[in-house]
């Protein structure tokens, strides 16, 4: 299943969850729980059957032997799970309408808790009693709807699933169902950076656990380079909502993790002794808490190794003892520094306001510093939260650091939006941003390695971007019969027609390039690659401008033609099909050209293929930089501002202007005169 397939079958499923909702008087937070578990016994079925022969065949083989064992035994030795038949999906999916399905999903569930103990009393039962509260056919109707996912998919494509549920409860419920998801491009960032290889992983405010999957899936995609070293992680997670941590239970069960997940106030209970124990650190605690008891924490060496946030102002006498920290943030951060072991590093999202709080925190984040504890800090877009519309800030901590400068990055500019309220980075974006800091840290290598990744994809991408431009050139055809648009779409036919030499000058590159080890070498065929692209788009661009140019004279002449007759104005079916046509055209070069931008992108900032400062983008600060910006930790401070360049002259820019504000006053004056239209209107209508 390819990526689109998959966000079809996302949103397929989704409308469909969500609609029976919307029939429903369930709250997204009634509903959230029971979906997910319908999600995670679809997994736990799925997984069963691709293992199903292998059982039976084995408990047959030793069934009357010594050796014999249970064949919920072997079940929970092949693939952890042991399904009884009342368990299975399909036997719930088709038990008769009169049948109390809400009762046999509890049962269901028990029996799952009863053969996999660690967890007992996390899956959802009585909350499918809750779905029949106004429809007694809605659980059925979920089951139907969850049967549509494919038999043989993956548990990475249920963790997919599960995970695009999560983020649309969150979207859905605001302020409080975001407490429970980090969106998985940022986490995916944060693990790239990172780069979590093997050991125990801890997240204090793990939420759904999101971190701890998105760390697998890294050391699953890098397993070939770690040459077959201990690769695997063990994750620790605790959360203070139990619903939660039945959630982010399920997630590890659903994603096949080793690992625990604990009930606890972070701030209060330590119940996996934290200090100094773990190789890992990520997460996305709350910010800005202001109601911590100040007594509790302020004799913990998780929070006081690096000094307390503290009140400015003097304690009165009255409120002695029952004073609070002003603001957590800083508590979390120590936590995070103190987590971890003597080679540890860590990743946490945080607010931008922590960056550069003064008095106290301004104390704790100078002592961080001088203790070179921070290897890097990165400003992300706005509206990347579905509960925090302004930036954060990304911190990342490496006690195994060799120098003593600070990465710092301004990402504010990389985004993809989804849609009006929400911003995401794409896979693209988290690699361009992530390879700033494999740089920083002298693999060269990987830079000229993900530059071959997009040529590779791009070239794929263009062979079959050509397949599609041939039968909406034919159709283009079809309308177009005039000699001008005939000849516009010839020459887009012509210009595609220059890939074929294209494809040659890849093949030589790679023939030539493939197992080249020299860096600069490599790098500089890189460029002249890219290179021999550059013309080849820019004709697409000017051969779409000129059909861009055909098509609305044409629907001009049209206008003008129906105006002569008398006529209403409109387009006809003809011209709008070729409008969609060629709508599909743009869609086709801008899809084929994606990569391409990125490897621009990348050859423009680091043309050396090694790391330096780039304006408006990173910084690798020294101690120096920190002390003259008062140990500000903001990456505005230190990456400086692209001033963009128009290209226009002075006169022109006046000229410009000029124009703008000709155009500004002539709209105040129709503005006016409508204004005097509407009043004398209203006034004829209330005086008749």
């Amino acid at each position: 299943m390819n990526k689109d397939q998959l966000k079809k079958l996302e949103a397929d499923l989704w409308s469909a969850a969500d609609k029976l909702r919307a029939n429903s008087d369930l709250k997204s937070s009634e509903y959230s729980t029971p979906v997910l578990g319908l999600i995670f016994l679809k997994f736990a079925d799925n997984n069963y059957r691709r293992h199903e022969a292998e059982i039976i065949a084995e408990y047959q083989e030793l069934k009357g032997s010594r050796r014999e064992k249970p064949v919920s035994e072997i079940a929970i030795e092949k693939c952890g799970f042991y399904l009884p038949d009342h368990a299975r999906y399909d036997y719930l999916l088709n038990l008769p309408e009169e049948k109390d399905i809400a009762k046999a999903l509890k049962n269901a569930m028990k029996l799952i808790e009863e053969y996999k103990p660690e967890l007992e009393g996390v899956l959802p039962k009585d909350e499918y009693a809750a779905l029949t509260r106004t429809d007694k056919t809605l659980p059925q109707s979920l089951l139907r709807t969850f049967a549509d996912i494919p038999a043989d998919a993956t548990g990475d494509l249920f963790g997919q699933i599960y995970e695009y549920f999560l983020s649309e409860f969150a979207r859905s419920e605001g302020q409080k169902g975001g407490e429970f998801f980090t969106p998985r491009s940022v986490v995916r960032l944060m693990v790239e950076i990172i780069e979590p290889h093997g050991g125990k992983v801890f997240d204090p405010a793990c939420g759904s656990g999101g971190m701890f999957v998105q760390s697998a899936q890294f050391i699953s995609e890098h397993r070939k380079e770690l040459k077959g070293s201990e690769s695997g992680v063990y994750v620790c997670g605790q959360e203070k909502t139990r619903d939660t941590v039945n959630l982010a239970k399920m997630n590890l069960a659903v994603n096949g993790l080793r690992g625990e997940i604990k009930q606890a106030n972070t701030y209060y209970e330590d119940p996996y002794q934290s200090f100094g124990a773990f190789d890992y650190v990520l997460a996305n605690p709350p910010f800005n808490v202001d109601d911590v008891s100040l007594s509790s924490v302020e004799k913990d060496k998780r929070f006081n190794t690096y000094g307390i946030p503290r009140n400015k102002s003097k304690v009165k006498k009255a409120d002695e003892g029952k004073e609070t920290v002003p603001n957590g943030n800083y508590l979390w951060i120590n936590l995070f520094a103190t987590s971890l072991k003597a080679q540890g590093r860590a990743a946490l999202v945080m607010a931008n306001s922590a960056s550069d709080a003064r008095h106290s925190e301004a104390d704790i984040r100078q002592t961080l510093i001088e203790q070179n504890l921070i290897y890097g800090m990165l400003t992300l877009p706005s509206n990347m939260f579905y509960t925090v519309t302004l930036p954060a800030t990304l911190w990342f901590f490496d006690k195994a650091k060799t120098d003593d400068k600070i990465l710092f990055i301004d990402a504010r500019n990389i985004y993809t939006q989804i849609d009006r309220a929400h911003r995401e980075f794409s896979e693209e974006h988290i690699q361009n941003i992530a390879i700033i800091s494999q740089l920083h840290k002298g693999r060269r290598e990987k830079f000229v390695q993900l530059i071959d990744r997009y040529f590779a994809a791009g070239m794929q991408r263009l062979v079959e971007n050509k397949t599609n431009v041939e039968p909406v050139s034919a159709q283009l055809l079809e309308v177009l019969d005039d000699a001008a648009g005939k000849q516009a779409v010839g020459e887009l036919v012509q210009q595609w027609a220059g890939l074929v030499k294209l494809k040659t000058r890849y093949a030589q590159y790679q023939e030539k390039y493939a197992d080249e080890m020299a860096v600069d070498k490599k790098n500089k065929a890189q460029q002249q690659l890219r290179e021999a692209f550059d013309p080849f788009f820019a004709a697409l661009h000017e051969g779409l401008k000129h059909l861009d140019k055909v098509v609305r004279q044409r629907e001009k002449q049209q206008a003008e033609q129906a105006k002569a007759e008398g006529k209403r104005g409109t387009t006809d079916r003809k011209t709008n099909a070729l409008k969609g046509a060629l709508e599909e055209l743009h869609k086709e070069v801008k899809s084929a050209e994606i990569f391409y931008q990125h490897i621009h992108w990348l050859q423009e900032r680091f043309p050396k293929a090694e790391y330096e400062d780039v304006t408006g983008l990173c910084k690798l600060a020294t101690h120096a930089d920190l002390q003259e910006q008062d140990y500000s930790l903001n990456p505005g401070r230190y990456v400086g501002v692209v001033i963009e360049e128009d290209g226009k002259t002075e006169e022109e820019f006046i000229a410009e202007l000029a124009n703008l504000n000709d155009q500004f006053a002539a709209l105040n004056s129709e503005s006016s005169i409508l204004e005097k239209v509407i009043n004398q209107n209203l006034n004829l209508i209330v005086n008749a």
